[in-house]
């Protein structure tokens, strides 16, 4: 499936994204390749790389043969650049996952959800088991560079509320 960027200058955060969903999807790509697959131009696709290498998110990594010119420069995600978080809170468990920038785990720890206990009582033991797990992983939370949180519904998208989840008493309309 095409993927395609555009070349308008205020879409610069979106074709950034686009490569580099790219770089990472690919087990090693070249600039050249992204942009025959994006659709993007050379120049656009050789300076989100550089900005993407100078942030130390994208690293270069060896040569590859071309079809005709010089040799292609192989790109890949630097796993090590960041973190992100992921936390499920369910009525029985409390679950957070820290992962690399491939999406692979590096901790992941559960703990139970404190029973009949008010919004502010999770949330306060979901912070807690996000720093233990970052601690685990040897990074702060400088290194975070998302973090994502499943939670029980119905939600309000609109007011962005859990709005009266199934044995959650206490969480009607919590933000």
């Amino acid at each position: 499936m095409r993927q395609a960027g555009t070349n308008l200058p205020k879409v610069g955060q979106y074709n950034r994204a686009v490569v580099l969903d790219r770089i990472q999807l690919a087990d090693g790509i070249s600039r050249v390749e992204i942009a025959e697959l994006t659709g993007l131009t050379p120049q656009t696709v050789s300076g989100i790389v550089r900005r993407l290498i100078d942030e130390g998110i994208v690293r270069e990594d060896g040569t590859r043969m071309s079809t005709g010119g010089k040799p292609r420069t192989v790109l890949q995600i630097n796993p090590d650049a960041g973190r992100a978080v992921g936390v499920h809170f369910d009525p029985l468990r409390l679950t957070c996952v820290v992962v690399d920038l491939m999406g692979r785990p590096l901790v992941m720890r559960q703990r139970p959800t404190p029973p009949r206990a008010d919004p502010a009582a999770i949330t306060a033991a979901m912070a807690e088991l996000v720093d233990d797990v970052l601690a685990a992983a040897g990074g702060g939370r400088d290194r975070v560079l998302g973090l994502g949180l499943a939670a029980p519904g119905p939600i309000d998208h609109a007011t962005g509320e859990i709005v009266a989840p199934p044995q959650l008493h206490n969480w009607a309309r919590v933000p």
